[in-house]
């Protein structure tokens, strides 16, 4: 079992298999979700006092908040799920 794992910043990294969703924080709807899981204790803040920039949704129910745009977290994802290096020329 080879699992895959994605830095989302600062070094923080979440498990790709486990990701459903990578967000924008700005509308209500997602608002509401981060709401709902810090009440529910399920909300892991990995932004370190910075922006909340993109928004992970895992299949256990946790939401992960993170200081990166979604589409870097979304390319970051897809380099690892095709297993090509990050590194650029």
């Amino acid at each position: 079992m080879d699992t895959r794992l994605i830095n989302i910043g600062f070094g923080n990294i979440v498990a790709a298999g486990r990701v459903i969703a990578i967000v924008s924080p700005e509308s209500a709807p997602i608002k509401r979700i981060i709401s709902d899981a810090r009440e529910r204790g399920q909300l892991v803040d990995a932004t370190y006092g910075r922006r909340t920039r993109a928004v992970i949704i895992t299949d256990s129910g946790h939401v992960i908040l993170s200081a990166i745009q979604p589409e870097t977290v979304a390319n970051r994802f897809l380099t690892a799920k095709l297993g090509l290096s990050e590194e650029t020329d």
